[in-house]
């Protein structure tokens, strides 16, 4: 997931502290037998805190991906959690102390070659260098925070998606396990309390993602608040297909009508491929609107349902290039 690798953000304290540390190190190394040995060694404290800072600084800004070249997926998520703007202008302020560290360590160093004591002069530059590293603590402290929000988002990549969808024990997480090569991973998802589950399978060498979305898109759409409904429209990103799963015997808890009901909300909100397919079709008869059966706990009719899920990405990517095509005149 392209926020995993973002390390810690340290405080403005942190930074300080472990800059000073280095330079008092670095002072201890050099012995001071005159004028010019004491300046090297007052000269050797500042380069190498500055250094600290300003390095330290800059690679907090490089390690966030850009957000001009994110996906559009990832791009909805971040304004949802963090907001962009706020996220750039944070950055843009890191940055700029980087920059300002580095551009007044070279003029103390210039004023400590003139100075009678560079001591006096290089405590000067501390001073300054400090309440610039504090004057940006709020931003450090808003883009740590934005770091522990952004790693929890699932890792969704370019591979084709098929988006599970249904009221809650209609057997979506057997079929993300039965057709995944691997037991899914659930991985956190900040919007519901619950976890977003995806699975990745190979099928004649396309490797795709199947994606269980508990706590967004089962239950109906109208019962949402904002940031699930902003949610539900990232999705739209990823998702080739949708599979809507019903449960005709309705052990899951609700009526077919509510199912059915919350179908026709998910097809005005997403302009993608459905396929409806009812499940437990070992303990239910076959049900009008849906397209296919299986039986998640038999696995009876699943690969049938993969088979037309592949179809219908298939067509999917058919239309979309044909669509970029320009008409012959």
């Amino acid at each position: 997931m392209i926020f995993e690798k973002v390390p810690t953000v340290p405080t403005a304290e942190e930074l300080l502290d472990k800059s000073f540390r280095r330079a008092t190190r670095a002072k201890r190394g050099k012995q001071i037998l005159d004028r010019d040995s004491k300046l090297k060694a007052e000269e050797s404290m500042l380069l190498t805190a500055a250094n600290i800072l300003t390095d330290n600084l800059v690679s907090i800004v490089r390690k966030f991906p850009s957000f001009d070249q994110m996906p559009l997926f990832y791009l909805d998520l971040a304004e949802i959690l963090v907001g962009v703007e706020e996220m750039k202008m944070n950055l843009a302020s890191v940055q700029w102390a980087g920059g300002k560290i580095h551009e007044l360590a070279r003029k103390y160093v210039g004023m400590m070659r003139d100075a009678e004591d560079a001591k006096v002069v290089r405590k000067q530059a501390f001073g300054r260098i400090s309440s610039i590293v504090n004057s940006i603590d709020g931003n450090l402290r808003f883009l740590n925070d934005a770091r522990n929000k952004l790693r929890k988002l699932p890792a969704i990549d370019d591979s084709p998606a098929l988006v599970i969808a249904g009221y809650p024990n209609v057997g979506k997480s057997s079929f993300v396990a039965l057709v995944s090569s691997a037991r899914p991973e659930i991985a956190p998802y900040p919007f519901t309390t619950k976890g977003l589950a995806v699975g990745h399978f190979t099928r004649n060498g396309i490797r795709y993602q199947v994606i269980d979305t508990p706590g967004l898109l089962d239950r109906p759409l109208e019962e949402r608040n904002e940031i699930e409904l902003q949610a539900i429209s990232a999705l739209k990103h990823v998702g080739k297909v949708i599979l809507y799963i019903i449960d005709p015997s309705e052990t899951c808890g609700y009526t077919l009508e509510k199912q059915m009901h919350l179908l026709e909300e998910i097809r005005k909100e997403f302009a993608v491929p459905i396929l409806v397919v009812a499940n437990k079709t070992d303990i239910s008869a076959p049900v009008e609107g849906a397209d296919t059966g299986m039986s998640t706990l038999t696995g009876e009719g699943v690969e049938a349902v993969l088979e037309k899920l592949f179809g219908m990405v298939l067509e999917a990517n058919i239309n979309l290039s044909s669509s970029s095509i320009p008409a012959s005149s």
